[in-house]
Formats: C-alpha cells, structure tokens, sequence
C-alpha cells in the first residue's frame, strides 16, 4: 500500500489532516477485521437489509509523544542500593489497568464508534472465500463472477486496487493547473513544495466477466433440540445466515435447502429455520438422513455440487452415535465438502466432534469448534477455503 507524507519543512505547509486520514483508515480496516468474530455471531444480523449498520469501535488517534513516568512493562528504575532478589517498583500506581482493584487513576485511551453496513462487511470476506471443490457436472446454471479485470478509474476504492502512476498524473496535472492560473494572475509559478490531496487519489476499476458453472446446493441442518439453548441456537442461526448471504452474494442462481432436527428431522422454510424455537431430546442420524433422502429426490449428484453444513453442540443420544457416524459417511460420499461446526460445546463430556474427526476418514469432511463467538469468523474460513480444492 502506497503511503503519501508530506514532510514540509514550514508547518503552515503541512497539510496533517492527510497523514491522519490515512491512519484512520488504518485503524477502521483493523478494526472491522479484528471485530469481524463479534459481529458475524450478532443475532442481529439475521435478517437484516444490506442498509443495516454495524458499530466498530476505534482508538482515538494521536500525536505521539514522550510521557514522564510510563516505562514499559517490566522496567523500573532504582536507587542503586538494591540488592539482588528485591523487586523495584516502576513508579506508577493504580492506573486502572486490567486485574487492579478499584478505580484507577490515569486517564484511559479515546475510543468512538465508526458504522458499517452489512453490504461493506461482506467485501472483506468475499474475496477470501469460496465454494471448496467446485465440480463441472453435466448442467451448468450457475453463474459465478470470473477473475476480475481493469476497466478504467474511480475515485474511491480499496487499497490494493491503489492506481499509483494514475494518482501520481493526476496530482501533476492539478499542479500544472495551479502554476498556469498562477501565471494568468501574473504570480510567481515557482512552487517548491505540492504535496498529494485526497482528490488525487485513484483506483482501478475492476469489472467482473460472468462465467457459467455447474449446479450448487447448500443444505443447511441445524440441531434444535432442548440441549440447544438460546445462545448456541443464535450463534447456529449467525453461523448459517452470514453463509447463505456469503453464497448469495457471490454466487448467482444456487439452490438452498434448510433442516431442522430434534429426535425426527424436516425440511422447513427459510423463516422457520432462522426464527422457529423447539425442544427434545437429539438424533443427529435424523437431520443427515433427511438430508440423504433430499439430494436422492431432488439433487443427483451426477448433476449437482453438494454442500452441506451441520452445526449442533455435539450433544447427542447415546444410542444413535453409531447411526449418525454411518450417516455422515455416507452423505461425504455425495457430497463436495460436509462441514460439522460445533458451538460451544459442554467441557464436561466427551462431543461428536472428537468421534466424527476419529472416525470420519473422508477428505471432504470438514470439522470446526466454536468455543466462543469470536471463533465463528475463524470457522468460516476453515470451511470456505479456497486450498480446500487443492486437495
């Protein structure tokens, strides 16, 4: 990423709001990106339009400087009458710093909120993820967006796509403009320093050729039974809603399917899956054999890529453990990838995650524990990885 500074040697010069707008888009796009865990597991997000705003939080930028007394952790000073085994006090006193008891006395960084729309979120996992293992079938439906091309320029844009000959142009030629106005005035043209503006800035812009590709569908099956409290049931329902709109988004013309189990699974609508609440007791076999008796109606496999993605606790009746294992083998074999997400799983047993990686030898099974809401970004990216197709 090209960085601009202006280095003025006079201060009234010096443009800063350039160098601050630069380290604030910094802050913003590390921010979303170590932020992306909390707001993909939002409730929230379920349902919303591509207007819906998210809020960031950002650290207040400034200036650096030299502070009296903050050492660096582990640094103290003495009076040199120590002996060795005493430890030195760094001089500082309660600041209020994590594990001190009480109010502390220093004041804390500046933090505010920026917003995102859901819409803008999506642009930074798009470009990371995609269907691992995507087959030619006999059919081809689906239109993906091929590798993207430069079509000419545009004033806003993400860095990578940073045009540099172009910005460096267009900088020139305002500073021809200012010199002949100059000259028109009848000035002195002389200018000694011209830094960049934001004005000047250029991005490529990239086009994206329609491409033909073969029949997909995602099978989403979720566990609803009663051992799915609210939490994992809304951490499920995020799970599965930033994928279908993931899918959505970069693939046109696929096909979703959507299952809920207790003991006894059914197909349901897609309202019913992301809002509809029950209770029981669980059988895993029962949503993977729902599954199994979809794609031999609907989706021949000859003729269509299958996805389907299971999320559960893990927690499952003993009795069917062996059923749900032969199960999920059989749908990895008609499957492109099968992927198992585990949300928050009780650390007192022993879950399906830990027997479905022991005895589920297929390439094509993926598997991910999401033991708190900051893991979901992390699983999808295990799952939608594009080395996946290597394989």
């Amino acid at each position: 990423m090209a960085i601009f500074r202006d280095n003025a040697d006079n201060p009234l010069e010096h443009d800063r709001s350039i160098e601050d707008r630069r380290r604030h888009r910094q802050l913003v796009e590390k921010s979303i990106k170590e932020n992306l865990g909390d707001i993909l597991s939002e409730e929230s997000i379920i349902g919303e339009t591509k207007n819906k705003k998210f809020k960031i939080p950002i650290r207040g930028i400034k200036e650096y400087q030299f502070v009296f007394g903050r050492n660096n952790k582990g640094v103290a000073t003495g009076t040199g009458e120590e002996k060795r085994g005493d430890k030195l006090s760094d001089g500082s006193q309660n600041q209020g710093q994590k594990g001190n008891k009480g109010a502390g006395n220093s004041p804390g960084e500046d933090v505010y909120e920026t917003e995102i729309t859901l819409d803008e979120l999506m642009d930074y996992i798009v470009e990371d993820l995609e269907l691992p293992n995507l087959d030619k079938k006999k059919y081809s439906e689906i239109i993906t967006e091929s590798a993207a091309r430069k079509r000419g320029y545009q004033r806003y844009g993400i860095n990578p796509r940073l045009a540099k000959k172009k910005t460096v142009q267009a900088k020139i030629s305002r500073k021809q403009g200012k010199k002949r106005a100059l000259i028109e005035a009848g000035l002195d043209d002389n200018i000694e320093r011209f830094p960049f503006r934001e004005d000047d800035i250029r991005y490529y812009k990239v086009k994206k050729r329609p491409k033909k590709e073969s029949n997909a569908v995602m099978i989403f099956i979720m566990d609803v039974s009663g051992s799915m409290d609210s939490s994992k049931k809304y951490l499920a329902r995020s799970l599965f809603y930033v994928l279908s709109r993931f899918i959505s988004r970069k693939y046109n013309n696929i096909a979703f399917e959507f299952i809920s189990h207790t003991t006894v699974a059914k197909v349901v609508n897609e309202f019913e899956f992301f809002h509809k609440a029950e209770s029981g007791g669980t059988y895993i076999s029962s949503g993977i054999n729902t599954a199994l008796k979809l794609v031999e109606e609907k989706y021949p496999p000859t003729m269509w890529n299958i996805y389907p993605i299971y999320a559960s606790d893990g927690d499952n009746w003993s009795e069917d453990n062996e059923r749900a294992i032969n199960s999920v083998k059989k749908l990895c074999e008609i499957s492109n990838m099968f992927g198992y997400a585990e949300l928050l799983p009780s650390t007192y047993s022993t879950t399906m995650y830990y027997r479905f990686n022991r005895e589920v030898a297929c390439k094509n099974f993926t598997s991910v524990i999401v033991k708190e809401k900051k893991d979901l970004w992390e699983a999808l990216k295990i799952m939608l990885s594009k080395e996946l197709k290597e394989e």
